[in-house]
């Protein structure tokens, strides 16, 4: 199904590419951006959706000194983020805080709690623990794994380990297991590795070339979605990886990222350098058990593609689900472009 966006828009100043949801928040349906800009200072923009759901509002405009290439919001406190940003060829991670009074001051600053130093490697990625309250950060940068400790009341990070993936492997990414704390999945340049986090050692991997992205299924254990190059979206049981259970065809050029629904199962988003976000019911059939009192309807269970949101003039490299209200999800374009979508006519009403 093919269609224009529908959506609400909020322009930013400059270019970008991440685009977080305030899992935190759970008074508002809120997502934290951050732009690219090379030769201005760059901005982080506090969005939040009015209670009608008709307007896109920025709550925040903050300065940020660099060009901000991750962004990802704290899972327990929504004035709390991380972002990975580049000045030049050096690259940097920060946890920062956004002020308390921030609407009551004229020009309110981020505060800059704990800097992640230690990479000699290109910066790629922060993680935060998938749920709740907890000290762990890892970071990822081309070579290595880091797993940190953070105190935001004390305002500091700590390395707990590090390892390296091997100067063969160039690590672009990765993703938490929200059903096993203890592993995660990193994306390199030839496959995509499971690593350990008790031991820093990798367990097993998925050979695979031009992995751009990873996601874990939020409601069933063992599944992993792969976006990729030139194949497409693969869907993973981590229990047998010699091949994938299912396959999306993905996007008409690269498929940049792809994000699962965190309450409606089967439910995937994707995006990619055709200016495009696909939205897709995966086959029920890849799970163990048959999917029960599903909330999407009947007629779409044959077609995988529910919709295709083409409305774009630039590639689409941000993806981020509510949490608050996971029938909405916002994207990010190059050009600076948010859209923030309801798939609420999609389920079962």
């Amino acid at each position: 199904m093919q269609g224009g966006s529908t959506g609400i828009g909020y322009g930013l100043k400059y270019q970008a590419r991440c685009i977080s949801d305030v899992k935190a928040d759970t008074d508002h349906t809120s997502f934290l951006t951050g732009t690219l800009s090379l030769k201005e200072e760059n901005e982080v923009h506090l969005l939040r959706l009015s209670d009608g759901g008709t307007e896109l509002i920025c709550e925040g405009l903050f300065s940020h000194p660099n060009e901000i290439w991750d962004l990802a919001s704290c899972p327990f406190d929504q004035r709390i983020f991380s972002t990975v940003f580049c000045s030049g060829e050096t690259y940097g991670a920060a946890v920062w805080q956004i002020p308390e009074l921030y609407g009551q001051l004229s020009s309110p600053q981020l505060e800059n709690i704990a800097s992640l130093d230690g990479h000699t490697s290109k910066l790629r990625c922060i993680l935060w623990w998938p749920t709740g309250r907890h000290d762990k950060l890892v970071s990822i940068d081309e070579h290595n794994l880091f797993l940190w400790s953070l105190d935001t009341s004390k305002k500091i990070a700590q390395v707990q380990s590090q390892e390296s993936a091997g100067m063969r492997h160039y690590l672009t990414g990765g993703a938490w297991d929200p059903h096993d704390f203890q592993t995660v999945s990193l994306t390199c340049d030839s496959s995509v590795q499971l690593w350990d986090l008790r031991t820093m050692k990798k367990t097993d991997s998925i050979d695979r070339a031009h992995v751009r992205n990873v996601d874990y299924d939020m409601k069933k254990r063992y599944m992993l979605v792969t976006a990729e190059d030139d194949s497409g979206i693969h869907i993973w049981d981590l229990r047998k990886l010699k091949s994938p259970v299912a396959d999306l065809p993905g996007h008409s050029h690269w498929t940049w990222t792809v994000k699962c629904n965190p309450t409606y199962e089967d439910l995937i988003l994707s995006a990619g350098t055709d200016s495009a976000v696909n939205l897709w019911l995966a086959s029920p059939s890849i799970h163990d058990d048959p999917v029960k009192d599903s909330l999407l309807t009947s007629q779409n269970r044959t077609e995988p593609l529910l919709n295709s949101y083409n409305d774009y003039e630039d590639s689409v490299y941000g993806l981020a689900w509510s949490s608050r209200e996971p029938w909405i999800f916002a994207s990010l374009s190059y050009d600076g472009r948010v859209v923030v979508e309801s798939i609420k006519h999609h389920l079962t009403r």
